[in-house]
């Protein structure tokens, strides 16, 4: 079976990752989406709720038993990798500063144990969108319903607000 890995925050998941994730399942028998558990970072969900953020958005995809998600922190990605039996690291690019950002770590990934990183260019109409700007936006009272799923979307307003923020509604 040819598994690859699609690592990430996922705080949360954007259509931009949505996208990467089943492009890749078509490359590979099984994709397995890696939820980084950080405690130095501030996340606005927890890894059990973008878990359960990126479960609930599959499930609206048409990938059944192609993709599994799992959380994990404070080791290596290739011990992860080693693990899980994956044979490559997936990761989307939305341009130049991404690709600048993610190349040593895919050197230095394939230097300690073999395991390459595919990269993948981003769709056009995600390549602004990130998840922290995902989440400024929704604070700030902006629509990103066309840049987050149903389930991602419902889940911001109910820990940011129903978008009646400073800028108020629409704004962004």
């Amino acid at each position: 079976m040819r598994r690859c890995l699609c690592p990430g925050s996922y705080d949360p998941i954007t259509r931009g990752h949505l996208d990467v994730i089943a492009r890749a399942a078509r490359l590979y028998d099984e994709v397995v989406v890696g939820v980084l558990e950080n405690a130095g970072k501030n996340a606005l969900f927890s890894a059990t709720e973008r878990v359960g953020l990126i479960e609930a958005e599959l499930a609206e995809l048409d990938l059944p038993g192609r993709v599994r998600v799992v959380t994990f922190g404070g080791r290596l990605l290739v011990d992860v990798c080693r693990d899980l039996g994956v044979e490559a690291v997936v990761k989307g690019l939305r341009g130049e500063a991404d690709y600048a950002y993610e190349l040593p770590m895919a050197i230095m990934n394939r230097h300690l144990s073999g395991v390459e990183t595919l990269f993948m260019p981003g769709d056009p109409r995600y390549v602004q969108v990130s998840s922290s700007l995902i989440k400024e936006v929704t604070r700030f009272g902006g629509d990103v319903g066309a840049l987050v799923g149903p389930h991602v979307l419902a889940a911001l307003r109910a820990r940011l607000g129903d978008g009646a923020g400073p800028a108020g509604p629409g704004a962004g």
